[in-house]
């Protein structure tokens, strides 16, 4: 790919135009999603460079009581000026208050009668792990404190207070004060941005795809343009019905990640954490629990979310970076039997275990004998092919099983062999009413996947009448498989 020349000025104004644009945007499809799912304290509505709030008027989230959500919005055409000290206490160009000063001014304003207030810097910009406060953020609140306020006045702490204290005008308590209720929301790249917003406009029944983002941020824009600094729930629910956006209903939120963290983990309604519990320093190679974390963990972490669900869900989507086998887990958590509606992103389209199809699809269906003992081996080959990495694996083990079942579409695997959320449900319901049959004669199943992991989500949602069954993770290495999880069916 060659190299991009450098945006000029305008370039980089416009991007960050647009990024507040949809950073409000994610205000107003939380505000559907609030009044859709009664969130205790909604957001009502949204401001945009709102009057009266002073420097954090860029998007501000008015809910139904206070502490509304005030932003500053800032955003950087590269990663050379990551936020810290020296970028907080800066003065303007034209030799203007600095960041903090005007953070701490309109602080002050906005608590002048008491009012409390969430404040927040957010950016696209990196903390700075070197600097001396801004390196104790919290990763879960943002927030600077307790870790900022502990320790003296002489130690490298206390003397970083001092000097944020005379740069934002405060004494020592007062900046105290202020740092409990600004939260830094670092690191906020574009493609972050744009995978939250997403997965929230999937939770909220809309649209997900890059179109559908933009032109809710467009519209945004537009208000902007006419003047309009405050938009009502009533607004953005006439922009969706305008922008024909809307395809189904609010949904609860299960986060999941063990690959990488998952933007959408803090609006989730449940959310599992195990990304530096899983083996490897990158997404492409994290595969399995890092000793003393254990599949069993992680399996007990996944069950417990429909007990983790609010009273009368019926709807649940699923966020966050997983691999096959737990992808089974969390749809054998919601099966069927529990009246739940499962569904997940899979690239553009959402796959939905309540996806209405024609008929079942049967697979095509390859034996293979081994007589190693009484179970079944059962091998779902969609992407790829792994016949003979599993009967090696089987062999190598001594996996006490009769035979393996090599399932596929009748086409063949390929990546493209499941088009939409119809054939994947009639392709599960095909695999499971297939197996039904099949695992009569055999005490327990023997599970291996290569395929989407939204058709992992919807077999294990529908994996029931069948027989006790291990599932298996690919290692990609010299093992080539795991032992996950038990699932009882």
């Amino acid at each position: 790919m060659p190299d991009l020349p450098a945006p000029s000025s305008t370039g980089v104004r416009i991007a960050g135009d647009r990024y507040q644009w949809l950073v409000a945007w994610q205000g107003c499809v939380t505000a559907v999603r609030d009044a859709a799912l009664h969130a205790p304290n909604p957001v009502v509505g949204v401001g945009v460079e709102a009057d009266g709030v002073g420097n954090v008027d860029d998007v501000v989230l008015y809910r139904k009581t206070p502490p509304h959500t005030y932003m500053q919005v800032k955003y950087a055409a590269d990663s050379s000026t990551p936020v810290n000290e020296d970028y907080l206490l800066k003065l303007s160009d034209q030799g203007g208050p600095s960041i903090l000063r005007r953070l701490a001014q309109a602080w002050q304003q906005l608590t002048e009668d008491g009012t409390p207030v969430d404040l927040a810097l957010l950016s696209n910009r990196s903390p700075d792990a070197e600097d001396p406060l801004i390196s104790l953020r919290d990763s879960r609140t943002q927030l600077l404190v307790p870790k900022a306020a502990q320790q003296g006045p002489r130690s490298k702490k206390g003397q970083a207070r001092g000097r944020w204290a005379e740069g934002a005008d405060l004494s020592e308590e007062g900046l105290l004060g202020l740092l409990n209720a600004l939260r830094f929301d670092l690191a906020r790249d574009v493609m972050h941005l744009h995978e939250h917003l997403r997965m929230l406009m999937v939770a909220t029944g809309l649209r997900f795809d890059e179109e559908a983002m933009h032109a809710g941020a467009d519209w945004v824009a537009r208000q902007v343009a006419d003047g309009q600094r405050r938009l009502s729930l009533a607004d953005i629910r006439e922009a969706i019905r305008s922008l024909r956006l809307e395809v189904g209903s609010s949904r609860a939120v299960v986060s999941i990640a063990t690959l990488k963290p998952d933007p959408m983990a803090e609006d989730a309604d449940y959310a599992v954490d195990w990304v530096d519990r899983f083996e490897g320093d990158s997404p492409y190679v994290k595969r399995r629990p890092q000793a003393p974390a254990t599949w069993a963990q992680l399996q007990a972490d996944i069950e417990a979310a429909p007990y983790r669900m609010p009273p009368g869900t019926s709807a649940v989507a699923v966020s966050g970076s997983l691999r096959l086998a737990p992808a089974f887990a969390v749809g054998a958590a919601f099966r069927m039997v529990t009246g739940v509606d499962l569904a997940v992103a899979q690239r553009d389209q959402l796959w939905s275990s309540d996806e209405a199809y024609e008929a079942p699809l049967a697979p095509a269906v390859d034996e293979h004998a081994l007589d190693l003992g009484q179970d079944l081996a059962v091998a779902v080959a969609v992407a790829t092919d792994p016949t003979q990495d599993v009967l090696d694996f089987l062999r190598e083990q001594q996996i006490p099983v009769s035979q393996l079942l090599l399932l596929r579409p009748r086409g063949g695997p390929k990546d493209n062999s499941i088009p939409d959320a119809a054939a994947a449900s009639a392709l599960a319901v095909g695999i499971r009413d297939l197996l039904r049959r099949a695992c009569r004669a055999h005490p327990a199943i023997h599970l291996f996947q290569a395929g989407p992991m939204g058709l992992a989500l919807l077999l294990g949602n529908r994996w029931n009448r069948l027989r006790p069954t291990t599932v298996y993770e690919d290692l990609n290495t010299q093992q080539l498989y795991e032992k996950a999880f038990v699932i009882d069916a």
